[in-house]
């Protein structure tokens, strides 16, 4: 699902104050956060594993689920099950342990370590990830518990409420989100991804995770129905334009977007139409790092309505 889910206020302060006591144990730690520390203190384990070589989890996996199936009921199955499923990593509590794939780039790795560190404390995650045959896990619920582990993982490695106030005194573009980036020591994608959740509490924000937006550009598995990766909204912007579909916003971005191989693509003052049907101005600039195109959009105001009176 490319639309972020938005948590509940009860939901996101509950998994929130798990997250404080992480950082309280290890004494409020300056950016970057150093996730071995984080192991150390909850005492869980990492270890690696690979599609060809599974290795470490042939012993543990006979009753791992996935989205409510039981993907791993025939060991000998076990690597392309990997693949079928996209796995990039696993948690596992009867062992405490952390799986990832190494074949992924190491810059992903951070992100799906702390993923799977958001699994491990948050307390009603663990009858899924056992895989107890007395649950059935809908596509819905499975979206929901993948959510609450990247808002755990969001706010672990933006150190909660450190990131908030950063992200709120700095100018609302892209070479900002690229300093906080540098800074936190986390992909400029997942940076993009929490600044606008920050950024946007009270002012619309949006943004778009995608491959190249040109044309010219687009890789041969582009999904014309399902353009993006990952399509952010603030909590503003998802409660004023909720009607706005990806294919909508990457449309209109696409049209000011050079074909360059990488660097800034373009910029645009863009109108979006919000629930009521009232039309509003926003600042887009997209940036191509050459594996992603990071689009972020700004809220400028209402579009003045102009009336031309006439003379006879």
């Amino acid at each position: 699902m490319a639309k972020n889910l938005i948590l509940s206020l009860k939901t996101s302060q509950d998994i929130d104050r798990r997250v404080e006591r992480i950082l309280k144990g290890l004494g409020d730690p300056e950016p970057p956060l150093r996730l071995e520390e984080v192991r150390e203190l909850l005492k869980l384990d990492r270890a690696f594993y690979t599609a060809d070589d599974p290795g470490i989890i042939s012993e543990s996996i006979s009753r791992i689920r996935v989205a409510g199936l039981q993907i791993f009921k025939r060991p000998s199955l076990l690597k392309d099950a990997i693949k079928k499923w996209s796995l990039k990593a696993l948690y596992l509590p009867d062992s405490k342990r952390i799986l990832l794939d190494s074949d992924l780039p190491i810059l992903k790795h951070r992100w799906n370590e702390a993923h799977e560190v958001g699994h491990s404390i948050i307390p009603w995650h663990e009858e899924f990830m056992h895989g107890d045959n007395t649950h059935t896990i809908s596509a819905d619920c499975s979206d929901h518990i993948e959510a609450e582990a990247n808002y755990a993982a969001g706010r672990l490695l933006f150190l909660r409420d450190r990131f908030v106030e950063e992200a709120l005194s700095v100018t609302a573009n892209l070479k900002s989100v690229q300093a906080l980036h540098k800074t936190y020591g986390n992909t400029f994608s997942t940076t993009l991804y929490r600044y606008i959740e920050c950024a946007g509490l009270e002012v619309p924000f949006v943004g778009m995770i995608t491959g190249h937006p040109h044309a010219n550009r687009r890789g041969p598995d582009f999904n014309p129905a399902k353009p993006c990766k990952h399509f952010v909204r603030s909590q503003a912007f998802a409660n004023r334009f909720s009607k706005l579909s990806e294919i909508d916003l990457f449309t209109l971005v696409a049209r000011y977007c050079g074909s360059q191989r990488g660097g800034p693509l373009g910029f645009d003052e863009i109108v979006l139409a919000d629930d009521n049907g009232d039309r509003h101005r926003f600042s887009f600039e997209t940036f191509f790092n050459r594996y992603d195109g990071l689009t972020l959009g700004v809220y400028l105001g209402p579009q003045e309505t102009r009336i031309i009176f006439s003379t006879f």
